[in-house]
């Protein structure tokens, strides 16, 4: 069995009582933490999950029950031209035989049957708990994208504002004469950029909010989400990781160490199958006439194996030991390099978030507010404060994608080192 904070886990997961309905989150002011309590009652893949999650549980009662026994009746000596003779139906004059036979497994048949079963019902709840680490990521990821959409698209407004009103102060200037008609129009070529780019962090942001309404269950009302969460701040990674410890607990890994042992189980109930099975059985037979001619009898039969010795079965039960061995082999190695490659990427954003908020982003406005100063003043021509407009555009649209690339690494590094028992 797994660990209390395990099941504890999929009693939350399988069972969405006290969980919000859409109607009760406010789309408009969307959180991270609301969104993943809308996921998780809602999610068709851990949906799926869950049900694979009774599925296994019904497999696991049926396996753990004995044989039924089976009745039979039956009625003999039966001579067509005498008839049955007068009376009721016990005077009638035929043999009736009543039995009972009961099918006796040997080989530890049933207990084997029933830990296979058990390992296969273990394996499905780390399934469910691995879906629910692999689909929170994508849900973070999804949330993240719609977060950076809305600051670019807060970027791009703001800049085409800035755009506008200089077109607007540069058709005044140009009537006066003090700015040159070519100068007016690199202003308008620079605004209708703008506009576009306005345009394309518009479509963004539909599309991220179509995106995160599948995991929310809301897709009636994408167009009414707005995500409402501050970027997360950097985190100090540790210096080392214990990486065979935190493998060995992930959902995954877990659930293909279940699936092998599952796999053993099958493959030692196959070969019990050589051993043989017997069913026994009693009988009651009756004749009309004296009580002295009832008759109880009591048989036994077991299989002969003269033919087949059910090697075809269990060859096939060995190579399934075979794969489970190597798909355990193959998950543990995937875990080691998801681990290794989460850690560096968390690295690589942490270092390219700290270049941006410390001095790029503070360089560029710094460098763009010289620009408009000096232009309203007539020191530098057009040129060089659209360049330095550009320089600070690009940079802010930069340093969001930077710290959303960070928060999206952060995610998955937490997704990474989630282990099962604390899913």
């Amino acid at each position: 069995m797994g660990s209390l904070k395990t099941i504890g886990a999929l009693c939350a997961l399988v069972s969405c009582n006290g969980l919000a309905a859409p109607g009760e989150v406010d789309l408009t002011h969307l959180t991270l933490q609301a969104a993943e309590t809308l996921f998780s009652s809602h999610s068709h893949e851990l949906a799926a999950a869950r049900q694979a999650v009774q599925a296994s549980a019904a497999d696991r009662i049926a396996a753990a029950q004995l044989p039924n026994p089976s009745l039979s009746a039956g009625v003999s000596s039966l001579i067509p031209h005498t008839g049955w003779g007068p009376g009721t139906l016990r005077d009638k004059q035929v043999d009736s035989v009543v039995g009972l036979s009961q099918l006796f497994e040997r080989g530890n048949k049933r207990a084997l049957r029933t830990e296979a079963a058990e390992n296969n019902l273990e394996a499905s709840r780390n399934d469910l708990l691995d879906g629910l680490r692999q689909q929170t990521l994508a849900l973070r990821n999804a949330f993240y994208d719609l977060l950076l959409a809305q600051e670019r698209l807060h970027i791009s407004e703001e800049t085409a504002a800035l755009m506008r009103r200089s077109v607007d102060a540069a058709l005044l200037r140009a009537k006066k004469g003090d700015i040159a008609a070519a100068d007016v129009a690199r202003l308008r070529v620079d605004a209708l950029r703008a506009e576009n780019d306005l345009r394309q962090a518009q479509g963004d942001r539909d599309k991220a909010r179509v995106a995160l309404s599948y995991f929310l269950g809301v897709e009636a009302d994408a167009e009414r989400i707005h995500a409402e969460t501050a970027w997360p701040n950097a985190i100090e990674l540790p210096a080392s990781l214990a990486l065979d410890a935190v493998i060995s607990s992930r959902a995954d890994v877990l659930a293909a160490a279940r699936r092998l042992r599952a796999a053993q189980n099958n493959w030692d109930l196959a070969r019990a199958a050589r051993t043989r099975d017997v069913t026994v059985g009693v009988q009651y037979e009756h004749w009309p006439g004296d009580v002295s001619n009832n008759t109880y009898g009591i048989t036994v039969s077991v299989p002969l194996f003269l033919f087949y010795h059910f090697d075809g079965e269990i060859k096939k039960a060995h190579v399934a030991v075979l794969s489970a061995e190597e798909d355990l082999a193959r998950i543990r190695d995937l875990a080691h390099a998801e681990l290794l490659r989460a850690r560096s990427d968390l690295a690589s954003a942490q270092e390219r978030l700290r270049r941006y908020s410390e001095s790029l982003l503070h360089e560029a406005e710094v460098a763009a507010a010289g620009a408009e100063y000096a232009y309203r003043r007539g020191a530098v021509g057009v040129t060089d404060l659209l360049d330095a407009r550009r320089i600070l555009y690009a940079t802010r649209l930069d340093a969001i994608s930077a710290q959303a690339d960070y928060a999206k690494a952060l995610a998955a590094w937490q997704a990474a080192t989630q282990t099962a028992g604390n899913p």
